[in-house]
């Protein structure tokens, strides 16, 4: 798995929280089974996917790739 893949998964798992997928999916607008993928680092994504999720979870795109440390 590409390293920026492996911080995009961290950061939704992060950002996610105790919600469940679902509940995740659709407050991100992604589908259940992309944000899985994503969250398992196994698929990639678009740059308007990104785009989306960012508006909708409020924040900026360099911050989905940020390690917390």
């Amino acid at each position: 798995m590409g390293n920026l893949r492996k911080r995009l998964a961290r950061k939704l798992i992060a950002l996610r929280g105790d919600k469940s997928q679902s509940q995740y999916a659709r407050e991100t607008g992604l589908s259940k089974s992309t944000l899985s993928r994503l969250e398992a680092g196994e698929q990639n994504t678009t740059l308007d996917s990104l785009e989306t999720l960012c508006r909708k979870l409020r924040i900026d795109i360099l911050d989905l790739f940020q390690d917390e440390d």
